[in-house]
């Protein structure tokens, strides 16, 4: 008994402040039209950040397939100077290239009988332009010189940080077209800046 009188005496008051009726209290609840706004701007903020998103998404992807295509250029580069043997850097398309051991080991490709390296060939989802070399072929000599330099770009109508990759006869770079291809850009070492 002596639990309900302290509970009643606890909760009353309570019911009692709820009923009662302040006459400068107006912040007890959101209006409609507030709500009504607060939506539309979260929507007008999905939608902003929806479309950065995509092209966050295309810039990196082409930094990606650049930078897949450098890591396999420079590991036909070692492979080569580990091996003593010539390998090879093969773009069938524009939207494929392979690695290749020069098996018999007479320093030029022979197709059917040069084979790829494993996990190749590889095909990317921007096309390449690799017209700089004859046949679309790198080739990595036994001291890990290359014997044809050129520039290999993607085209791409984002503008992704690294888009071409220099190839000198010493050195592997990744760079950024100044002018983009789809802008009548040349894929060369002039128009593509190392970083």
């Amino acid at each position: 008994m002596k639990a309900r009188m302290s509970l009643k005496r606890f909760l009353l008051p309570l019911f009692k402040r709820g009923r009662r009726k302040f006459s400068g209290d107006r912040n007890r609840g959101v209006t409609l039209t507030e709500l009504l706004v607060t939506i539309a701007i979260i929507g007008m903020l999905a939608v902003a950040l929806g479309f950065s998103y995509q092209g966050w998404m295309g810039r990196y992807k082409v930094e990606k397939q650049i930078k897949e295509i450098y890591s396999d250029l420079m590991t036909a580069r070692l492979r080569a100077m580990e091996r003593n043997r010539v390998h090879f850097a093969d773009f069938p398309s524009n939207t494929s290239y392979r690695l290749i051991d020069d098996t018999n080991e007479n320093g030029i490709f022979n197709n059917g009988v040069d084979i790829p390296l494993p996990t190749f060939p590889k095909t990317v989802e921007y096309t390449m332009d690799v017209t700089a070399w004859g046949g679309g072929r790198i080739t990595f000599g036994k001291r890990g010189m290359i014997t044809s330099p050129g520039t290999l770009c993607v085209s791409t109508d984002t503008a992704p940080d690294n888009d071409c990759i220099i190839v000198a006869q010493t050195r592997i770079s990744i760079g950024r077209l100044t002018t983009s291809l789809p802008d009548l850009g040349a894929c060369d070492s002039v128009n593509c800046v190392a970083r």
